[in-house]
């Protein structure tokens, strides 16, 4: 499955770090930024939510949140959030139905070798629940600024 831009996003209801839950329901009249990264505290995905956390401030000005979501369980979420002091809620989707919704659980390769796992991908879903923007197979550099930009536009 997947969606794109114009689509409904898919409700979800997840499990966050600090023993939370959220739901995109609860952010109705805000942008979100939903991001999904292959798993906690990897150089790549730490890069990124490094990057989002720096310019949360920003993203808070235009009234849009963040939402990082992984298959890591609610523990690993704790753990890396408290080393790098990230501020927006990490949800676990351990069965990875979310992932499946938005089309981001695919198959990967890495020296030859297939498996199944999370492309970095982006959605920026408008306070009506409608994706406005997707970013796939994103690259770290850059990225926050690009999706902060376009939430700026939605404005």
């Amino acid at each position: 499955m997947s969606v794109d831009v114009g689509d409904k996003a898919p409700a979800f209801s997840l499990p966050t770090d600090g023993g939370g839950k959220i739901a995109l329901k609860d952010l109705k009249g805000k942008t979100v930024a939903l991001y999904f990264y292959p798993k906690d505290d990897t150089s790549g995905c730490t890069a990124e939510a490094c990057a989002f956390r720096d310019a949360l401030p920003d993203f808070s000005r235009v009234d849009a949140a963040i939402v990082g979501i992984s298959r890591d369980p609610v523990a690993s979420h704790d753990k890396f959030k408290k080393k790098f002091d990230l501020t927006f809620p990490l949800a676990s989707d351990e069965d990875g139905k979310v992932c499946e919704a938005y089309g981001t659980w695919v198959e990967k390769s890495m020296y030859g070798r297939k498996y199944l796992g999370i492309e970095r991908a982006t959605f920026l879903i408008d306070g009506k629940g409608v994706i406005r923007n997707v970013w796939r197979k994103v690259k770290v550099p850059g990225h926050a600024k690009d999706v902060l930009e376009a939430a700026a536009a939605l404005g």
